[in-house]
């Protein structure tokens, strides 16, 4: 394995947190890359194979990235991923608390910290949201295939707006169909 490695500007790369992403600026001592689930991070040269897998290798001497390239591939990246990621903060009361499922019968309940069910929550509205862009964004859809699917996403959030009682913010809560004059 190779111990000093040099990657050039536009070498794709995969790193198991960050995902997949590219080399944006190569320096004396590291590499700046920009990822689809962690923006542009700092790496040293001395461990960039420790760190991460090599899936298409730029020399130096090869065509770098134009800055329309650059462009589109982060347009994707943030149409992908709703733009930049969004920290949703847990209601101060159920920091630290426990749900509890118990089954009808005699068998053993269920327990999952809250936080860890509040992240999953946020996840599920995160993807709704990531669906509803590829879904109005779409060219094989006609308007009308968009509006009927979008009913259907906001019925999901309609079914969602009970765990509204978790979230800190009123601006993160779910919101279906409802009255519009509340």
């Amino acid at each position: 394995m190779e111990e000093n490695i040099e990657l050039g500007v536009g070498t794709r790369v995969e790193h198991d947190r960050y995902g997949e992403g590219f080399v944006c600026k190569s320096s004396l001592n590291g590499y700046e890359i920009i990822f689809e689930r962690g923006g542009k991070l700092s790496f040293g040269k001395a461990n960039i194979l420790k760190d991460m897998k090599i899936l298409e290798k730029v020399e130096d001497n090869e065509p770098k990235l134009s800055l329309d390239e650059v462009t589109e591939l982060l347009t994707n990246i943030l149409e992908r991923y709703n733009g930049f990621h969004e920290d949703v903060e847990i209601a101060d009361r159920w920091i630290g608390g426990t749900l509890v499922l118990n089954p009808g019968n005699a068998s053993q309940p269920k327990e999952i910290p809250i936080d860890v069910f509040f992240h999953k929550i946020v996840m599920l509205r995160d993807r709704l949201r990531v669906l509803e862009q590829n879904i109005n964004s779409h060219k094989g859809l006609s308007e009308q295939d968009k509006v009927n699917i979008q009913k259907y996403i906001t019925a999901v959030y309609g079914s969602l707006t009970t765990f509204n009682v978790l979230f800190k913010d009123r601006d993160d809560y779910f919101v279906g169909a409802g009255k519009k004059d509340e």
